[in-house]
């Protein structure tokens, strides 16, 4: 089973008070991680153009940009496995020690994409060579995002997972920007006939550093409190199960919560298709298909993701109060009418109107970012949060991963620049289909967990409002007897043998 009955009275003990020394702890170590996920992504996009002429030399620009692209994409592929295996071992063993071990796989797989030999050094060894080490790191990745997330929502206090949770995604932005940034500074200093010899690789090294970080960061941390009690809520004999639990096959997960899988993949397809078309297909497109020089294109899309940076934790913070599925409805209603205008913009050829397309769909984007880590890890109970929420994220996830390739070859072959456009109000459908089945988690406890708090002041509104909806539920039960029996006396009178 995957719930637990109450049976009796909750009380104040119950609730959880959330350290806040350690919650922070929490944010900087899950944030940092997923920072260095997305400093490969951004290299990796910003420097596309030159992996594209290192490793597929002898073919044409377009061509080299769509096989470096395809490099990117490929190890989604793995990512289903990455989360299958790493999902498991989260929920046998806990959050911890799993992040711990997905943060060195990432950085070390990122460091050796700068030792590679060029292909005019070995051959069709360095393409090879480039794909195992992409492939490392999308099973690694495949562990990464949905095991912060969790570890996040379960430090977190009910009223401020949404603020707490963007921290998240505003990591993946920073480490974005760090990575473009980077990249610009790389180049300006060596210029480019060095940065294409030589110069692209040290942005790759710079994963060395910023993983012995994020290693020492959460190797430090604690268990989360909601993983814990779940623990030790179990008599011996269970406890002994934590150590080698009975396996939850995903056609039992998808039969039982079918409806949160649902939910998750269009979240996360509707989020992440718009966030890889921003932020690593975008810079090739002002390159390759307008033509802007490599550098021009990337200060824009830098300055954009900066203009995020401020925006992302008003909007978690914000859906704390208002809720998460109207910023999941609003933003897709926004990406379906604003996309054909925003290429319109992009498309002109001034920078001024260049920088506001871009800047409205970076804005749409936030509305997705700002709550996606502290909607997904609500609609899964504790003991299948990891495994569910890894897997069905992964899945989905793929479709977002192909992204940057699928646009580049499309764009490629019918020169018609308006076809991100027209993929990204498809996608907007999907968004908006989800943000309107989908749950509110707002506010309320984690499936399967005690209410948690900053303090025992919160502690106590959180319990009085627990006592406060149930006299609720009983008035509303107790209104539905009355009118039921109201409805039994009514058709009672009719029949002459019942009274």
């Amino acid at each position: 089973m995957l719930r637990r009955k109450r049976t009796k009275p909750m009380q104040i003990q119950d609730i959880t008070i959330i350290d806040d020394a350690k919650l922070k702890k929490a944010i900087t170590a899950a944030a940092l991680g997923n920072a260095m996920e997305w400093f490969d992504f951004g290299v990796y996009g910003f420097v596309a153009y030159a992996l594209g002429q290192v490793f597929f030399p002898g073919a044409n620009p377009g061509v080299q940009m769509i096989a470096a692209l395809a490099t990117f994409s490929v190890p989604f592929l793995v990512r289903p496995l990455g989360g299958l295996f790493f999902g498991r071992l989260g929920d046998k063993f806990g959050r911890q020690k799993v992040l711990s071990v997905t943060i060195i796989i990432m950085s070390a797989s990122t460091f050796c994409i700068g030792l590679i030999p060029s292909y005019a050094s070995i051959g069709i060894w360095a393409p090879i060579l480039l794909l195992a080490a992409k492939l490392a790191q999308g099973f690694s990745v495949g562990g990464e995002y949905s095991g912060a997330a969790i570890f996040v929502a379960e430090y977190s206090p009910d009223r401020k997972r949404g603020f707490l949770g963007s921290w998240l995604d505003f990591g993946s932005i920073a480490g974005f920007v760090l990575g473009a940034g980077f990249v610009v500074f790389i180049s300006s200093i060596v210029g480019e006939h060095n940065f294409l010899s030589w110069g692209w690789r040290i942005p790759f090294f710079l994963a060395a550093p910023l993983g012995l970080i994020g290693i020492y960061l959460r190797h430090a941390l604690e268990e989360t409190p909601t993983f814990q009690q779940h623990v030790d809520s179990i008599d011996l004999q269970s406890k002994s199960t934590i150590q080698a639990p009975p396996k939850v096959s995903f056609r039992e997960i998808a039969a039982t919560q079918w409806k949160s899988l649902l939910t998750c993949v269009g979240l996360v397809i509707a989020t992440n298709v718009t966030y890889y078309m921003l932020l690593t297909y975008m810079p090739s497109y002002l390159s390759h298909s307008l033509h802007y020089s490599e550098n021009r294109g990337v200060l824009i899309i830098i300055a954009i993701m900066v203009g995020m940076l401020f925006v992302q934790p008003v909007i978690g913070m914000l859906s704390d109060r208002f809720g998460r599925k109207p910023f999941v409805i609003c933003g897709s209603i926004g990406l379906f009418f604003f996309a054909i205008p925003c290429f319109i913009l992009i498309n002109s050829g001034i920078i001024g109107l260049i920088f506001l397309g871009l800047l409205v769909l970076a804005i749409i984007l936030n509305a997705f970012t700002g709550v996606m880590a502290s909607t997904l890890p609500a609609m899964f109970p504790t003991q299948i949060r990891y495994s569910a929420l890894a897997i069905s994220f992964n899945i989905s996830i793929l479709v977002a991963g192909l992204t940057p390739t699928f646009i580049a070859w499309v764009v490629e072959s019918t020169n018609n620049l308006y076809m991100p456009a027209y993929y990204l109000m498809v996608i907007s459908i999907i968004g908006l289909l989800t943000g309107i089945f989908m749950k509110e988690t707002a506010n309320l406890p984690l499936k399967g967990a005690a209410p948690a708090a900053s303090d025992r002041a919160e502690a106590k509104e959180l319990l009085q409002e627990q006592y406060d909806n149930i006299e609720q539920s009983i008035e509303d039960i107790d209104q539905q007897i009355n009118l039921l029996e109201q409805k039994r006396a009514a058709l009672a009178v009719q029949h002459p043998k019942i009274n």
